[in-house]
């Protein structure tokens, strides 16, 4: 198995898609994990990157949220378009970053990404509460790379 397999069970994964969704339910936000072996470039950038690949930065109010891992090289990178960063306190990702360090240094890849999901899941609906007619606009399966 590669890194990329080694990070989270099959179950593992089932149940952050599972707190995607839950995130997702009371927003019109979109939040996904990406999760590959390695970066040769800083984490943020990477994640940047993948952001743009995913197509996260169309959705209609610019409020796409990506977890970015890199499982080989223990790193990881949160980044939120435009509409949800102008909205965030300054300190929101560094903080939501520090939790989920917490986890994965104690081995607990799963909570980590959960809590992260939580906390991006907890200020979307805060900033872009569900209205009705919201579509999901993008997959809420982890994506993954080499």
């Amino acid at each position: 198995m590669s890194k990329v397999e080694d990070f989270l069970t099959s179950s593992e994964e089932r149940e952050v898609v599972e707190a995607i969704r839950i995130a997702e339910k009371n927003t019109s936000g979109e939040i996904r994990v990406h999760i590959e072996k390695e970066t040769s470039i800083a984490p943020i950038e990477r994640a940047v990157e993948v952001f743009h690949q995913l197509k996260m930065d169309t959705t209609q109010e610019r409020n796409g949220v990506i977890i970015y891992i890199a499982a080989k090289s223990k790193q990881f990178a949160i980044y939120g378009d435009k509409g949800i960063n102008d909205k965030v306190a300054n300190d929101f990702w560094n903080s939501t970053k520090d939790i989920m360090l917490h986890h994965f240094k104690n081995g607990e890849n799963k909570l980590a990404l959960v809590k992260g999901i939580e906390s991006a899941g907890e200020q979307l609906k805060k900033h872009f509460p569900y209205q009705h007619g919201d579509i999901d606009e993008l997959s809420n399966e982890i994506s993954k790379g080499e």
